[in-house]
């Protein structure tokens, strides 16, 4: 059977139909721009402190750790937080810190002031916004949709977004940059940020008050309801197996990612507009796993399906170093294959384990259990840009490539517990 069954959680009932699909509409916009402008930041950061601020490789590398890293002491505190919060004031605030801090690297930058350890603060600051954003963002959606479809239609359209961005934003940075500079790019995703404050600003939807809410905040709230939150998520049979095999491929998937940019650059020596052609073009396969998942799903059930996709992901980013190894434009146009195979799998991975989560957590516990998450996937990624700053100070770009790449395998296992091979019997 599919463990996509409704009645695993008490939702409060949904807005009107034509509301609920007008402040879907506004989330989606707003964030399809937010995304799209975070894609110029993948290959705009990177260039900005080697070539302005005349940074290493290796300091490069740091600067997604200090996007991340805030996930490791905030993360489940998030949770317990955001639970006790209306998640649409949350997600308002935050956007509000990313307009400030984008605005602060961009008037630093175009005066000549913006030094790396300011760059890395700010960038830190972000990551804290980013953070109770996250939580808040993927807990907001069942308030919308307590259906399942409804619910898994609303996380695919997200996903898409988030796919689109991923194709269409680096190969645009190319011409950004070229057209406005650096500092130009950076402002533009400040505008991003400025048009997603604004659509959050017109969603009607107000959640109704959470039991928490109503609590008193006695000592030791936060601790107890933290632990609440990690018991349910790490001792659930189906959705421990699935953070477990999230957690290993993002760590060291993210050393692929740190040291794609800069290994596209020093190693295979293409340009900017080129770099963007190639991380935008192998974004193209996340759309199609997106649009195959609902599919996937009623045809062999979530479980095979997270199975599946993931085999078919690590396939794909294990292909990408032994191709892009061939180097010039054959190394280029490998590097593109294997990602477009690995976006395929995570395409259609994401949104499933994501619907997955949110239709067996209770209600109450969805900011916790979604932090839980966030903690460990946006930790892992935090960790494995460290890892590909140390590999590529000892070992250069290739070799943090091939760790990344080859680890990922590791996912694999993991997945295969006891709870998803149980799933997995009792469909055949």
């Amino acid at each position: 059977m599919s463990v996509v069954t409704p009645g695993a959680t008490t939702s409060p009932p949904p807005p009107p139909e034509r509301s609920a699909g007008r402040d879907f509409g506004l989330l989606w916009a707003g964030q399809s721009l937010s995304l799209f402008g975070d894609q110029f930041m993948t290959l705009a950061l990177p260039l900005l402190a080697v070539t302005v601020l005349g940074a290493s490789p290796a300091q490069a590398a740091l600067l997604p750790f200090a996007l991340f890293v805030p996930f490791l002491p905030l993360g489940l505190p998030a949770g317990a937080i955001v639970d006790r919060l209306p998640r649409r004031t949350v997600m308002l605030v935050c956007d509000g810190v990313q307009v400030l801090a984008f605005g602060a690297i961009w008037v630093l930058a175009a005066a000549g002031g913006l030094t790396f350890p300011l760059l890395f603060a700010l960038i830190l600051v972000s990551g804290c916004a980013v953070v109770f954003f996250q939580v808040a963002y993927t807990s907001y959606l069942p308030s919308l949709y307590d259906e399942a479809d409804a619910l898994h239609r609303g996380n695919t359209r997200l996903a898409l977004s988030e796919s689109a961005a991923k194709a269409l934003g680096p190969m645009a940075a190319g011409p950004v940059i070229a057209a406005l500079g650096l500092v130009g790019a950076i402002a533009a995703n400040m505008a991003t940020f400025a048009a997603s404050l604004a659509s959050l600003a017109l969603i009607r939807h107000r959640e109704p008050g959470s039991a928490a809410s109503g609590v008193a905040r006695e000592p030791g709230w936060m601790r107890r309801d933290i632990a609440e939150g990690l018991r349910f998520a790490l001792r659930h049979p189906m959705l421990r197996p699935v953070l477990v095999c999230g957690t290993t491929y993002v760590l060291f998937l993210s050393m692929v990612e740190t040291s794609l940019v800069l290994y596209c650059r020093n190693v295979l020596g293409l340009s900017p507009g080129w770099i963007g052609v190639v991380i935008g073009a192998a974004a193209a396969g996340y759309p199609i796993g997106n649009l195959l998942s609902a599919r996937l799903i009623r045809r062999l059930g979530s479980p095979r399906t997270l199975v599946l996709a993931a085999s078919v992901s690590v396939l794909g980013i294990v292909a990408m170093p032994a191709l892009g190894s061939l180097g010039g434009p054959t190394g280029a146009i490998g590097l593109v294959a294997g990602s477009i195979i690995h976006c395929v799998g995570e395409g259609a991975f994401s949104p499933t384990s994501l619907t997955m989560r949110q239709v067996l957590t209770p209600a109450a516990l969805l900011g916790r259990v979604g932090s839980v998450q966030r903690f460990l996937l946006w930790g892992a990624i935090a960790l494995g840009s460290l890892l590909a700053a140390g590999a590529t100070a000892l070992g250069g770009l290739a070799m943090a490539v091939w760790i990344g790449a080859l680890g990922t395998v590791l996912c694999l296992p993991a997945l295969l517990q006891r709870g998803i091979r149980a799933e997995m019997t009792s469909r055949a």
